[in-house]
């Protein structure tokens, strides 16, 4: 073995055209790989696939398989990383030599997120098959369908779980096929047969890049209200319809909303609900898949909005909070919610959030988040350091279902302020001015009330 490896360096060395390759068995071609690896130029790269099919063609005397899982991960890698170009070149010579004017080939397998336009990538490759998600072809085989995950579950004694696996993993479609996320189905079927009351984790969110939702997201710094309209929308449960284009680059993804929409829909942060032709145009409407990923859009968007906060000019709100004047506070507070994306569905525990995150830069008072009192306990409490001197501010909040009940919702927060005697524990500590306020939400609207003592 060792005369053959000196005998192919010294071939290889001398001219790659002249070797005559000499491979007796599966082992050499191992050691000759290595050889080719110290030896080779740049050049070799683009043909390593059409070579190595060579040389494996010439041991078992059959033609090659290529299997070329997730090729435009690279290609992502790159766009993002300002190399974009190059790559795209380097992909497209490297299938030109393997996928078109390789002899050695019998047939390829190539899988991505993306269906790249021909032109880029695929350049004069013949007899392509493309399936993408909209296809009714081997759409089963993209994930686990529901069946398999019963089974799964059956095996395991956890058919228990499979609600909660549902509402987080499932809501994929490939062609007419629902389909669950298999790399987050595996992980949690690893925490759920060790304890079945492990709690569902978004795993996908921990593996993908999710540039394209961040990027989306930022995108809202410039919207003038559709964009924001429409990613509010999705992340309440609603759909969008869109024109779906399968040719697309990594290039093109912000050339317009549309592409960005586009991209989102084929690496599975939105899914198809239905398809339908207008004109020569195929449309579809489509919602957000499940719970791991209404995650991802919620995390981001929640990271964007700290962000954008640190911009805003909030001497207005800290004015009228402390001279009193609720309809300023109503109006600073509306103008806020404006700016971001609502959660309908979070009730009273979003609005406390959203507002504890606007009063928590003030410098001057400590914030209090669900403070314990003596018989409740207050939503917000702001307090100066000193007491002398000082001031607390108690904020009792209520989220109503119609705008009409936004007065009725301040009366009840005000008297749940003296009824749970809120006011009581800061007066034991000293503090003799203190200001109370009820304040209640409707979607982005705010209403201020101020307890008269």
């Amino acid at each position: 073995m060792a005369c053959l490896r000196e005998e192919l360096s010294e071939e290889y060395a001398r001219h790659e055209e002249q070797i005559k390759v000499k491979l007796k068995h599966p082992d050499d071609l191992e050691k000759y790989m290595c050889i080719r690896g110290r030896h080779g130029k740049k050049e070799d790269d683009l043909t390593s696939l059409a070579f190595l099919s060579k040389c494996l063609c010439q041991i078992y005397q059959k033609k090659c398989i290529i299997l070329i899982d997730e090729y435009d991960v690279p290609l992502e890698h790159a766009y993002f990383n300002g190399f974009y170009d190059e790559m795209a070149g380097f992909i497209r010579s490297l299938f030109e030599s393997a996928l078109k004017t390789n002899p050695y080939l019998e047939f390829a397998v190539v899988t991505g997120c993306l269906r790249i336009s021909r032109e880029s990538i695929f350049t004069g490759l013949n007899n392509l098959r493309i399936y993408s998600i909209l296809n009714e072809n081997y759409g089963e085989y993209f994930g686990f369908t529901e069946a398999e995950i019963q089974g799964i579950l059956e095996y395991y004694d956890r058919k228990g779980n499979f609600p909660v696996i549902k509402e987080w993993y499932d809501g994929y479609c490939f062609g007419n096929t629902e389909i669950y996320n298999p790399w987050s189905i595996l992980n949690h079927m690893e925490d759920i047969v060790t304890n079945q009351e492990a709690l569902p984790v978004p795993y996908w969110a921990n593996t993908s890049s999710n540039n394209v939702v961040r990027d989306l997201v930022e995108q809202l710094d410039d919207d003038e209200g559709m964009l924001q309209g429409q990613l509010e929308y999705l992340i309440n449960g609603g759909t969008i319809k869109k024109p779906i284009h399968e040719d697309i680059t990594y290039d093109s993804i912000y050339d317009n909303e549309d592409n960005l929409w586009n991209f989102l829909f084929f690496t599975g942060y939105l899914k198809k609900v239905s398809s339908h032709l207008e004109g020569e145009e195929q449309y579809v409407t489509m919602r957000i898949p499940n719970r791991e990923v209404s995650y991802i859009y919620r995390n981001t968007i929640h990271a964007w909005f700290e962000k954008k906060q640190r911009s805003f000019n909030m001497l207005p709100l800290y004015t009228a909070l402390e001279e009193g004047d609720t309809d300023r506070m109503g109006e600073e507070i509306s103008g806020f919610l404006e700016r971001t994306i609502s959660y309908f569905d979070y009730g009273e525990s979003y609005y406390h959030g959203f507002l504890a995150g606007l009063l928590q830069r003030n410098g001057k008072y400590r914030i209090q988040s669900n403070r314990e009192a003596e018989v409740g306990r207050a939503d917000l409490i702001l307090k100066t350091p000193r007491i002398r001197k000082g001031r607390a501010i108690i904020l009792e909040l209520k989220a109503v279902k119609k705008f009409q009940d936004m007065e009725v919702g301040c009366k009840e927060a005000l008297q749940q302020i003296e009824k749970k005697k809120y006011r009581e524990e800061l007066e034991r500590e000293g503090y003799e001015d203190i200001l109370e306020y009820g304040i209640c939400f409707y979607r982005k609207e705010c209403m201020v009330q101020k307890a008269i003592n």
